[in-house]
């Protein structure tokens, strides 16, 4: 497939740039391209996305931190799909889907989600997406620093236990394999806005 990679340069575009060639695809602009993908940041994203709307291309999106909502009725209205996703590492949307789980037997927890220092939004859009699946009133403390990638701890209580679901991403390869599903299947959604890889497994 023919592809528009958003934010090649950066710590998951530099990772799946090479990793999309290898798969067979090819990285191109957007008047050629058949999909695209977003790996940037909250201040660009949008206009990304509008662009990929106007050459009514499908769009892949990974950055957070921004409200995706808002381009819901747009890609509804283009008539083209756009799927956002918070985390593309498939243990990620594991440890989502075990939590709420759950939370339907043991009754209190809250979240400690753990980055690098760079990372932009706190608390993380995995975070929020776990306790929004929780229930949402779900406590999230969010820690930055150097040596992390991506982590994240669910820990829930009951009378006399605890029980922690955690998932490590130690390296952004661990997100390749999601986003080659996100491709695989994005032209199949409906056109609007569809959130989270847990929809495509």
């Amino acid at each position: 497939m023919k592809l528009v990679l958003n934010g090649r340069g950066g710590k998951v575009g530099s990772v799946l740039a090479p990793a999309l060639e290898e798969a067979g695809h090819e990285l191109v602009g957007v008047l050629d391209a058949e999909a695209m993908i977003d790996f940037t940041s909250p201040e660009t994203v949008l206009a990304n996305v509008r662009a990929g709307l106007a050459a009514r291309i499908p769009c892949v999106v990974g950055t957070t931190g921004w409200d995706a909502d808002a381009i819901g009725r747009e890609a509804t209205d283009a008539g083209v799909p756009v799927f956002f996703a918070p985390n593309f590492a498939l243990g990620a949307v594991l440890m989502m889907r075990f939590s709420a789980e759950a939370m339907t037997v043991l009754p209190r927890a809250e979240i400690v989600e753990l980055h690098h220092e760079t990372k932009l939004d706190a608390p993380s859009g995995t975070a929020q997406a776990t306790a929004a699946r929780m229930g949402g009133e779900i406590p999230i403390h969010s820690v930055r620093l150097p040596g992390l990638v991506a982590h994240q701890e669910v820990i829930l209580g009951g009378p006399g236990e605890t029980l922690t679901i955690r998932h490590d991403t130690t390296s952004r390869e661990a997100f390749v394999p999601g986003v080659l599903l996100a491709l695989e299947k994005v032209h199949e959604l409906p056109p609007g806005l569809t959130i989270g890889l847990d929809a495509l497994l």
